[in-house]
């Protein structure tokens, strides 16, 4: 399966304020490219983000605003690569309101959510939190919260949901994202 795992963390409650991301590139079920960086959100950050992810203002001063990522990452998005996201809402929503903060015209793309996926194929799970489904996949997170660990979490969770349950019990869960 071919796909790219997408993960952004925010500086607020506010869809447009994005202050990492994180893209990891899958090719035949393997990770073959990462992609990290912290976005300058040019907004001020609540300390309740700061809590569960650990950036603060200082950490991106230097760092490139959203079009200036956009400029790098565009590509993906326009050539129809399904986009994949454990609580795909939410990333979406940050990368549609970040857009249209900046007036860049909107893409669309096929996603998926692993939350979906995992509610479906593990209708056991205590919960569908991203910790939790690598727990009991015995999947790797090494530092929750953190743009790149998610989005590669994220991609292992599902391969790993591919190579037990196949393609086209995934593919229902694909969806066109506007």
């Amino acid at each position: 399966m071919n796909f790219v795992a997408m993960d952004f963390e925010t500086a607020s409650r506010k869809r447009a304020s994005a202050c990492s991301i994180a893209l990891t590139l899958v090719e035949n079920d393997q990770v073959t490219s990462k992609f990290y960086s912290l976005i300058n959100p040019e907004t001020n950050f609540d300390w309740q983000n700061i809590k569960v992810h650990g950036i603060h203002e200082a950490d991106v001063l230097g760092a490139p605003t959203f079009p200036m990522i956009w400029d790098h990452i565009q590509d993906l998005f326009a050539s129809q690569q399904l986009i994949v996201a454990h609580n795909a809402s939410f990333d979406n929503s940050v990368l549609k309101k970040s857009l249209e903060r900046y007036a860049i015209p909107l893409v669309k793309y096929p996603t998926l959510d692993t939350v979906k996926t995992s509610r479906n194929f593990y209708p056991q799970f205590e919960n569908y939190k991203l910790n939790t489904v690598c727990d009991q996949l015995n999947i790797t997170l090494e530092n929750h919260h953190n743009a790149l660990d998610d989005s590669v979490a994220c991609a292992n969770i599902l391969i790993a949901q591919e190579q037990q349950f196949g393609h086209a019990a995934i593919s229902p869960f694909i969806k066109m994202q506007n």
